[in-house]
């Protein structure tokens, strides 16, 4: 389907077709599940972010206008409601313009959820993934979990794609490095660093495909 038809979905859902509002959350389900999942403390706090960012866009029809893309709306709204999230949770002291810079891996468990793929390899990357800065992170898992590439990121992030690239190459190599200080071997280290898109993929399976 067009872009288009995600806003008609949103539309009628606001006007009360619950099927239509069963549809767009289908659809949506699980990108939103995949970008809180490994962000939050635990599957719970997850899924209510999950819904919050749902119903944060069936409110207030006459403030947007069905233009543009809807998964880069739908996208804003998930990424204020973390902000909300962190700035209630997390305590920290910063304006909103910092809140890119927290490192996600301060307020979450030292373990991945059980949700999360069970290789070894998987939960290396989850691990490694959540003591990268939250922009390097987000990049990574739409590249990675959504298989976006760079200009869809940046139209997603409404970022320059030279940013997005940057962030991609940065964080890959970061990625890497973390990878290797917190595997258990040389060789877990290396095997997760050479399969990163199928341990990916794994966690994609684990986490609403």
């Amino acid at each position: 389907m067009s872009p288009q038809d995600d806003w008609e979905l949103l539309f009628a859902w606001r006007d009360g077709d619950g099927d239509s509002g069963e549809r767009l959350a289908n659809r949506y389900f699980g990108l939103l599940t995949r970008f809180f999942l490994n962000k939050v403390k635990n599957p719970d706090d997850a899924a209510d972010l999950v819904s919050e960012t749902f119903l944060g866009c069936t409110a207030s029809r006459e403030r947007i206008e069905a233009s543009g893309s809807f998964r880069s709306y739908l996208f804003a709204v998930a990424m204020n409601k973390l902000r909300g999230y962190f700035r209630k949770r997390v305590k920290r002291q910063r304006e909103l313009d910092d809140f890119a810079d927290i490192c996600v891996a301060r307020s979450l468990p030292k373990s991945p959820t059980s949700l999360i793929a069970r290789a070894e390899e998987s939960r290396l990357l989850v691990r490694a993934l959540r003591r990268l800065s939250l922009d390097k992170q987000i990049v990574l898992e739409l590249n990675y979990f959504e298989d976006m590439r760079g200009p869809e990121i940046a139209e997603l992030l409404g970022l320059p794609t030279a940013t997005v690239y940057t962030h991609l190459r940065r964080g890959k190599q970061h990625l890497a490095q973390v990878i290797g200080e917190i595997a258990d071997s040389p060789q877990l280290a290396e095997s997760t660093v050479g399969g990163l898109n199928t341990w990916a993929l794994e966690v994609r399976r684990k986490i609403g495909d």
